[in-house]
């Protein structure tokens, strides 16, 4: 379980740094309005959230590694599900990043935040079907 913690603690760090650097904030492009003034695009917002999502998840991790009680583990494993699954809507569906493929959101912030979604998810159901099968061998 140390591993899986250690990595869900790495993954959500990186979950909420990734972004600072790939949206298009960060490579100088901003959406310009009519009236002259400039605001973020979406994947701006998006990178956002996601450093919003990395704490919660960065405290799973945390938990997990430190936790004594089998019964927690099942719980923070749902909720690193759970996390994981919204940090990959975050890009995809829920707000979304540029339209143009070639900014660097869509090139590498997107694929890279969906890749680590994937990973907290496939780690996260490793930790339940663990505590699973451990409480399947002791009944």
């Amino acid at each position: 379980m140390k591993v899986a913690a250690i990595a869900i603690a790495v993954l959500a760090i990186l979950l909420a740094v990734v972004p600072i650097f790939t949206d298009c904030v960060s490579a100088g492009r901003m959406l310009t309005l009519e009236n002259g003034r400039q605001i973020p695009m979406k994947c701006h917002w998006t990178g956002r959230a996601e450093m919003g999502l990395g704490l919660p998840l960065l405290g799973v991790g945390l938990l997990i590694a430190f936790t004594r009680r089998r019964e927690s583990y099942r719980s923070l494993g749902l909720l690193g599900i759970t996390l994981g699954v919204v940090a990959i809507l975050l890009p995809t569906t829920l707000i979304g990043v540029c339209g143009n493929p070639d900014m660097p959101c869509n090139s590498i912030m997107k694929p890279a935040l969906i890749f680590m979604g994937i990973l907290v998810v496939g780690i996260s159901l490793a930790v339940v079907v663990r505590n699973w099968r451990q409480e399947q061998e002791i009944t």
